[in-house]
């Protein structure tokens, strides 16, 4: 379906009221194919990256939906239910929500774990148009009788691999399991292993199927590159090129939690303002560290993965990849954070040795080589060199235990008399 403005999708003159408010001009390519099938009620899967406007792309047919037919939801229940995996998107969402839906009437409630129910639960007392949740929080939440599910129509189920990857496929299931079996059904995932395509098929019913990015993406505005260096010189590297590319507003990928505070403490250590946020930060926490980085408070954002699709803040001109990504999927999804609405955007990859080959497949999936720079004072030939299963990680060290008590802990009479016995029976077996 060709498209060239919103009027031509067919949507109602609230909505478009609000989209000239947020200086929307045109619809995006998923925009486009999925508004006018979702207002004919149709179940969608779509294949999308984040970043390609695929919030609006469901939310705003929704919105007019539920206009058209004004109901009041059941004490405890929602009419929608939007599912997605991290606490920081589902927040998004309901703000998109919230900003769609000024001139029209509607009510919604986010649910999300990490803070206190009371407020949340309270928000479903008199029922909601529209429910934001993730898995975990909206099954404690049905399990104690807050949140009842068999009022709903509408059902999104919004970067469904990503879900699969952070464990949420069996919780998905026992929500669906709660919803009536009449709805309609709306299905976003960035990729679609086998798993996804298999969950797809048990809930929708004769989809309209759309992909609007190949199955090996590629983001052709963000300038890559890479800078081989060794693991104990990464932190000095990534102080240089803060400080020497002109980053202005860049987010850090780490691996791990504890990285990505030690990356953290690392820059402030060095004079540049940052801060991590990952699963282990208090929802507070977490909200305040976006909220000033998307103000320009604090320059520098290192996040883990999880926080990867839960980012959506415009202007971010760096992404640095301190650690390689295990999946080349999350790659993509790491410098999509940057080039976001037609700008440009530069990627910076730290490879050590031991992910010279994780480069490798992810210059295999994009389809093109990454460039590389040399001329840094932490370039390591070592690393750029290296090959298959030769590059290790260096061995984890193990601590030896403290001594207690000031000396040799002896070992108990009885387990040495038992040792002595087990000698004297070996050798007597050998003569």
């Amino acid at each position: 379906m060709n498209s060239s403005s919103f009027v031509d999708l067919g949507l109602i003159e609230p909505l478009l009221k609000v989209l000239v408010e947020q200086g929307y001009e045109t619809p995006t390519p998923i925009q486009i194919e999925t508004i006018p099938y979702i207002l004919k009620g149709r179940d969608i899967i779509g294949c999308a990256q984040t970043g390609t406007g695929k919030t609006a792309a469901f939310a705003l047919p929704i919105i007019q939906n539920l206009a058209a037919e004004r109901k009041f939801p059941k004490a405890w229940g929602a009419r929608v239910l939007v599912l997605t995996p991290t606490r920081e998107l589902a927040a998004q969402i309901g703000d998109s929500f919230k900003t769609y839906g000024r001139y029209v009437r509607q009510n919604q409630a986010v649910i999300f774990g990490g803070v206190g129910q009371v407020p949340q639960v309270r928000s479903m007392a008199h029922g909601v148009d529209v429910l934001i949740a993730t898995p975990g929080r909206l099954l404690d939440l049905i399990n104690q009788g807050y949140v009842k599910l068999n009022g709903i129509e509408i059902f999104v189920l919004d970067e469904a691999d990503r879900m699969l990857d952070m464990g949420f496929i069996r919780d998905i299931k026992k929500i669906i399991a709660k919803l009536p079996t009449k709805r309609q059904s709306l299905f976003f995932s960035a990729t679609m292993p086998k798993e996804i395509i298999s969950l797809s098929n048990s809930i929708l019913t004769n989809p309209y199927e759309i992909s609007v990015t190949p199955h090996s993406p590629t983001v052709d505005l963000v300038d890559q590159m890479v800078m081989f260096v060794n693991r104990d010189k990464k932190n000095d590297l990534l102080t240089k090129v803060l400080t020497d590319y002109g980053a202005e507003k860049t987010i850090v990928f780490t691996q791990t939690k504890h990285t990505a505070n030690k990356v953290a403490a690392k820059l402030c250590e060095a004079g540049i303002g940052a801060t991590a946020i990952h699963g282990n930060k208090s929802q507070g926490a977490r909200t305040a560290a976006l909220k000033d980085f998307k103000k320009g408070l604090t320059p520098v954002l290192v996040a883990t993965d999880i926080a990867a699709r839960g980012i959506d803040i415009d202007d971010i001109t760096h992404v640095i990849n301190f650690e390689i990504p295990d999946e080349p999927e999350s790659y993509v999804h790491r410098i999509g954070r940057t080039a976001r609405a037609g700008a440009s955007g530069i990627a910076i990859s730290f490879c050590e040795a031991a992910e010279r080959d994780r480069m490798r497949e992810i210059e295999k999936f994009i389809k093109r080589e990454i460039d590389f720079i040399d001329d840094h004072p932490f370039h390591s030939q070592d690393a750029q060199n290296a090959t298959g299963t030769k590059a290790k990680r260096p061995p984890r060290k193990i601590n030896k235990p403290k001594k207690r008590g000031g000396g040799t802990k002896q070992m108990p009479q009885n387990k040495m008399i038992h040792r002595k016995n087990m000698r004297r029976e070996n050798k007597n077996r050998r003569k």
